[in-house]
């Protein structure tokens, strides 16, 4: 935990002046302390102190969090890049970011944000309405909460959600899926469309990089799923963390269990950064292990199974799962041909479970 070392005073004044704090949502008071209930990790912070994502200070015993409309990231993306497969295909998503997370991994891909601490006496204040006119502006169908860890915009994120669902737009999450429950069910209730949560490896390795319980990942994809929440999974293939055969394995029956054989699993390829070279995880994935990483997740019985981060590879593609017809066709985060026209296979029939 981290100590502020300022006067109660001092930081309810600072506060006060900040856009971008707000009394947050998810908290308990025991004793001197509070208790952050926004992910999993379940912090006890004390009187000036932040807990472990540093987006969250305890001030006279009141839980604030710096993170509502603080933004360090946005963009116009296409919906391909989250990636979203299987979701309004060929749209836009205005896509904002905040600061930090709640993960320890080491081969971070957004280390520049996610490893940075927001301050208390300034940040980048976007409000919800000034952000509806951005995604009108540059004519995008959604919105989307990413770029960090997500959970972290949780009181920001509902208030968009809001405003989005009420003007017809979609609303999207990349996370690692380390919410609480309470704040899962909060973001289905205020408007969440779709998830697609990074599954990170098996226990033991998200348990050794991450920090983290991987049973808490599984329990919000099935409630996601459960609520009628689009889901779609990600893993990052790191050689040497969860690249064994049977770790893959454990993870597509998984997503086969807990959200469907219909669920898309995108397996994406590994370029080092951050402290990659201190954790001694330099090695860039092989095609070869990604390709064969695919075959397992078919073998489990998952009927749509992506590679990522290798453009021009013909599993960026959609292939209809009963008769293997090209369905929609991909280059990179772009669809090049999209043959899908009713829901189902224009040559078998067969439904295919995307959203349009």
């Amino acid at each position: 935990m981290e100590k502020a070392g300022k006067s109660g005073e001092d930081l309810l004044l600072a506060i006060r002046r900040n856009p971008c704090a707000r009394e947050a949502m998810l908290w308990t008071e025991i004793g001197g302390k509070v208790r952050c209930e926004l992910c999993e990790r379940r912090c006890e912070i004390p009187e000036g102190g932040r807990g472990f994502c540093k987006t969250r200070v305890n001030v006279n015993g009141r839980l604030f969090t710096l993170e509502y409309g603080n933004i360090s990231s946005i963009s116009a993306n296409p919906i391909e890049k989250k990636p979203f497969f299987h979701f309004y295909p060929g749209t836009k998503a205005l896509t904002v970011g905040s600061y930090s997370c709640n993960f320890t991994c080491s081969w971070c891909q957004n280390w520049e944000i996610s490893k940075v601490e927001p301050s208390i006496y300034a940040c980048n204040f976007l409000s919800v309405s000034d952000f509806m006119r951005k995604v009108a502006y540059f004519g995008c169908e959604g919105t989307s909460i990413s770029f960090n860890e997500p959970t972290l915009m949780l009181e920001y994120a509902i208030d968009v959600f809001r405003e989005a669902r009420s003007r017809g737009y979609y609303n999207t999450f990349v996370t690692n899926g380390y919410m609480s429950e309470r704040a899962l069910n909060m973001l289905v209730e205020s408007g969440l469309d779709a998830m697609n949560v990074d599954v990170k490896g098996c226990s033991s390795a998200v348990r050794r990089y991450c920090g983290a319980d991987v049973e808490k990942v599984w329990r919000n994809i099935r409630i996601a799923c459960e609520k009628g929440v689009h889901v779609e999974v990600t893993t990052l293939l790191i050689p040497g963390v969860n690249d064994d055969e049977e770790c893959l394995r454990e993870i597509a029956l998984r997503i086969k269990r807990f959200a469907g054989e219909n669920t898309p699993w995108h397996i994406t390829r590994y370029f080092p950064a951050y402290k990659a070279i201190e954790a001694g995880l330099c090695e860039i994935t092989p095609v070869e292990k990604m390709e064969h990483a695919l075959r397992i997740g078919k073998d489990a019985g998952l009927n749509y199974v992506y590679l990522g981060n290798v453009p021009g590879h013909k599993y960026e593609n959609t292939y209809c799962h009963a008769c293997g017809f090209l369905l929609i066709k991909r280059h990179g985060f772009d669809v090049i041909r999209n043959e899908l026209r009713s829901g189902k296979c224009p040559r078998c029939g067969a439904e295919i479970p995307i959203r349009f």
